[in-house]
């Protein structure tokens, strides 16, 4: 909380220029010295202005000029306090000017300070008790014979007292205003650099969960290769040669994949992340049919023309479609069939012969995220055993007309 307050003068600072001289607040700007300079004088003029006018007819006899002068040069310097102790600098002078009226001018500037920087409660609570040393006063200093002119001069000073009240109160509102408007600006400011730091978590997060799973597909390939190894160690010396190989190049794919989900994780920035699209789809296909899997591919569709975002998402679905059938459904055939086009979406769809006993993939996590993947993209997937005893993996992607590769 010691924060937010701290946060809030600073605002109220920088948008109401002198607000840091209110009450409470630091010291005095610039304009401040300026402001306080301007009121003195005033406050002087008005007591100079009061001094020939009204003194003459007192009921008990004609205050010295020098008291009253003096009055009214310590009334207006006393406006420099009016920051600091707005409340009791006004009383003290609207109860001098009852007897002093060279300082009624001053008390009425202090007043005008006490609607800027208090409660409106506060500001009209001495306004009546102005109205009421206003009234005393003149009874004591006549301004004309008659019932006549003490109403006029009472109430030419309640509407004086008004204006200045009401002025002050819009300058107060103003203020507030201005500071809650800053405010909201400055606070609408940093939720928006959470949720782009929160976008960029996800975003960090999302990389990582693609690599991570194109890491899966890279070691279920590894192990695959692996155990021909292990099981035919008898296999010619080429075969031997080649399944080495992929065996290499794969470990280091799974080692530069590795490295890369652990930048992702450690960087603060959101980064590019694996650019894998469906237009790789030969490449995995390869990779697939080295590690012994039977593929029946049919595409319809121009691969070359899809656009990136569907490409990755469609690359994705695919691999996790392939690696499931090499865990689950070990030699049986898998069919791959990609149609679509702008306007009427990319369809993916996966089938392989369930294995006797096996009902699909186990704990369907990868599942899962392909169906989030999907739904975040605007499509949606389908996946599960069909009648004919075969395994079914299918998704919809939408594709714009007129989308840019």
């Amino acid at each position: 909380m010691q924060g937010k307050s701290e946060g809030a003068g600073g605002v109220a600072a920088l948008i109401v220029p002198g607000s840091r001289a209110a009450p409470g607040l630091g010291r005095r700007t610039p304009r401040d010295w300026v402001v306080d300079v301007v009121c003195v004088l005033l406050g002087f003029a008005s007591g100079l202005i009061g001094l020939g006018e009204g003194t003459t007819s007192a009921r008990f006899g004609e205050p010295p000029s020098w008291l009253l002068l003096s009055c009214c040069a310590a009334g207006a310097l006393a406006l420099l306090l009016r920051r600091r102790w707005p409340v009791g600098l006004t009383a003290t002078l609207i109860v001098a000017s009852t007897a002093i009226p060279t300082v009624g001018g001053v008390a009425g500037l202090a007043l005008f300070s006490v609607a800027v920087h208090r409660r409106p409660a506060v500001s009209l609570a001495l306004g009546a008790v102005s109205m009421l040393s206003c009234m005393v006063q003149f009874w004591l200093y006549p301004v004309g014979p008659g019932a006549t002119s003490y109403l006029l001069a009472v109430a030419i000073t309640a509407l004086a007292c008004a204006a200045l009240e009401g002025w002050g109160i819009v300058v107060r509102t103003r203020r507030q205003l201005m500071v809650s408007l800053t405010e909201r600006a400055v606070r609408a400011e940093q939720e928006q650099a959470l949720r782009v730091e929160q976008g960029q978590r996800q975003e960090r997060e999302r990389i990582a969960r693609e690599m991570h799973d194109a890491l899966g597909h890279r070691l279920s390939l590894l192990s695959v290769h692996a155990g021909a190894l292990e099981f035919r160690p008898e296999m010619p010396a080429d075969e031997l040669s080649r399944a080495a190989g992929v065996i290499r190049s794969a470990a280091r794919d799974c080692v530069d994949d590795l490295r890369e989900i652990v930048g992702v994780l450690r960087s603060q920035h959101t980064v590019g992340g694996p650019r894998r699209g469906i237009g790789e789809l030969d490449k995995l296909l390869a990779e697939s049919r080295l590690a012994g899997m039977v593929i029946d591919v049919s595409v319809g569709v121009e691969l070359s023309v899809v656009p990136d975002t569907i490409g990755r998402h469609g690359y994705r679905i695919i691999q996790e479609g392939l690696t499931n059938a090499r865990k689950h459904a070990a030699g049986q055939e898998v069919r791959l069939v990609l149609a679509g086009g702008p306007g009427a979406g990319l369809t993916i769809e996966l089938t392989n012969r369930l294995v006797p006993g096996e009902a699909g993939p186990g704990s369907r996590v990868g599942l899962i995220g392909l169906a989030e993947r999907a739904s975040l993209a605007g499509g949606r997937i389908e996946y599960g055993p069909t009648g004919a005893g075969r395994y079914r993996l299918a998704a919809w992607l939408p594709w714009p007309e007129g989308a840019l590769r």
